[in-house]
């Protein structure tokens, strides 16, 4: 399966549709439980990622918000 990843072409052998979780595991994406999902231009909410199913040519993106920064 051929896919868009944060811009960036990627492949998955063996593969024509992963749910999100399967997706992550297989680009053995860091600290994925703190990632925001973005399929196709839509943000995911967490609870769908079991139901979401990534296909071919999809585009997708992991997101990581950060919190931060000094008061002043």
């Amino acid at each position: 399966m051929n896919l868009t990843v944060n811009g960036k072409p990627a492949a998955i052998d063996g593969k024509e549709a992963l749910n999100v979780h399967e997706l992550l595991d297989a680009l053995k994406v860091e600290q994925a439980q703190y990632v925001t999902v973005e399929l196709n231009g839509d943000i995911l909410d967490r609870d769908d990622f079991e139901r979401a199913i990534i296909r071919e040519g999809d585009a997708v993106e992991f997101l990581y918000f950060m919190g931060g920064g000094a008061n002043r």
